[in-house]
């Protein structure tokens, strides 16, 4: 965290929004740590926490939006790029790939809240093209708009104390989890039952 503040400090916003551009494509830099290093430099009276919220929204959007396209251009031949290949699996598509079967678009606005399958899930979608670019975005604006001002503003509001910072980290990934487990079995629950509804009209 200490290191992402100085960069911030130093380079402002470009920073920020480009940190998070790479954050998009899974690389191994903690996005809520970024988003609440920039509300910790606002709060610092570096910049305006309004405009942070902005330009972090836009750099979650626009990095997950380089992933999107990465997998609808160049379809599973991405696996081909040797930087890719190294956090996109074979097997790791192959899994994103059920997962979609399994729930539909819906796994699009639970991936916001999975770092290590966010950006297999946003390259698949791309690649498969069973999600128009406008509901991409839709639905992952709606997932960022919860996360993103949460982080940056916990940043802005706790300055230079970085130790209650990172126990509001802590507790806000496992309040994240915990909500995210409750949509995700309630989404199982949905599914089964419908599932089962059409088995019983087969029958």
């Amino acid at each position: 965290m200490d290191i992402l503040i100085d960069f911030f400090i130093n380079y402002g916003y470009l920073a920020v929004l480009l940190v998070l551009i790479i954050c998009g494509f899974g690389v191994p830099i903690p996005e809520d740590i970024t988003l609440v290093s920039g509300g910790i430099i606002a709060g610092l009276g570096y910049a305006n926490p309004h405009i942070m919220v902005f330009v972090s929204m836009f750099g979650v959007l626009a990095g997950d939006s380089v992933m999107y396209w990465l997998g609808r251009i160049y379809g599973v031949r991405i696996l081909r790029f040797r930087p890719i290949r190294k956090i996109m699996t074979l097997q790791r598509l192959r899994m994103v790939r059920d997962k979609f079967e399994q729930y539909g678009n819906r796994v699009l606005f639970v991936a916001r809240f999975l770092p290590g399958l966010r950006a297999p899930i946003y390259t698949v979608s791309g690649i498969t093209r069973r999600v128009s670019y406008p509901r991409f975005i839709f639905l992952d604006f709606l997932a960022a708009i919860i996360s993103v001002p949460i982080w940056v503003y916990l940043g802005y509001h706790g300055g230079n104390n970085h130790e209650w910072i990172e126990a509001q980290i802590r507790k806000g990934q496992m309040g994240i989890y915990a909500v995210l487990a409750v949509v995700v079995i309630f989404v199982g629950w949905k599914v089964y039952k419908s599932k089962k509804v059409k088995a019983d009209k087969t029958n």
